[in-house]
């Protein structure tokens, strides 16, 4: 048997169509094995890739300017350039490529500023303005307030309203996120920890975690803290994501489909 996925198995998976996914990799932005008969064999990366593809078509972002801002990010990178390592994704109408602690738009290479994004789209789970809202509390209004001026400020902040209210998760989400953009990763890992202590399997606060733990290296941890995010909620699509990428990594094949195909039925629902 052939290793790895079909055309089919792409469309039903990341709900592409045929075409969309041949303009892309006439496009040069993947780049399929041929099978025995000619046909098309995607790998796992070439998924990552065209996940990307998939949520700025559910942003609205015409095929034509995906294809337009995919093919200049191809161009200002060097061949041996990972594209599956970039995270890309939509603000507003515009097409971003974070790349480390850089945001910019290919289309004209400006860079822009960062903002939280929605959990369904960054890499890290951010608070959802649709859930419930953060209780009230002095310390934690004013480490919001600061993030966007002034990082270490909001850290300080977001830590007196752990001293204050140790039971609120959403500060030690906040903290342990900015900590983890300011590549205190350690610092981090030590935040979200104590706030699982204190507030339980929060599934944020999992989540958050489990991107860390790959960022150190810890694969193996960091699949089954996934594991954990998903129990807690089950409806997290990018938990699914992320555990099936883990999964093909380490040869689990069923269980990474597994996942991936519950990750399809979730974001089908959006």
């Amino acid at each position: 048997m052939t290793a790895g996925y079909s055309l089919r198995d792409v469309g039903k998976l990341l709900g592409l169509s045929r075409s969309m996914i041949g303009r892309l990799i006439e496009a040069g932005f993947v780049t399929p094995a041929r099978g025995p008969r000619r046909e098309y064999r995607f790998s796992f990366q070439d998924l990552v890739v065209l996940r990307a593809a998939q949520a700025l078509t559910e942003a609205k972002i015409s095929s034509a300017r995906i294809l337009r801002a995919l093919r200049k990010l191809r161009a200002q990178l060097p061949e041996t350039a990972p594209l599956a390592g970039l995270r890309i994704e939509a603000l507003g109408d515009a097409v971003v490529v974070n790349e480390g602690a850089s945001r910019w738009q290919p289309e004209d290479g400006q860079y822009v500023f960062s903002f939280q994004v929605d959990s369904a789209n960054g890499r890290l789970a951010f608070i959802d303005s649709t859930a419930e809202p953060p209780p009230k509390k002095p310390w934690f209004e004013e480490g919001l307030a600061l993030e966007a001026t002034d990082a270490a400020q909001a850290c300080d902040a977001y830590r007196r309203s752990i001293a204050d209210a140790p039971s609120i998760a959403a500060a030690y989400v906040n903290l342990g996120r900015l900590l983890h953009e300011r590549q205190s990763l350690h610092e981090a890992e030590a935040v979200y920890r104590d706030g699982l202590a204190h507030c339980g399997a929060d599934a944020t606060l999992l989540f958050n975690l489990a991107v860390l733990l790959e960022d150190l290296g810890r694969t193996a941890d960091a699949a089954a803290t996934y594991r954990r995010a998903l129990k807690s909620a089950p409806d997290m699509a990018d938990a699914h994501f992320n555990l099936a990428r883990l999964c093909e990594a380490q040869g689990l094949r069923q269980e990474a489909v597994r996942h991936l195909s519950a990750f399809r039925k979730l974001t089908a629902a959006r």
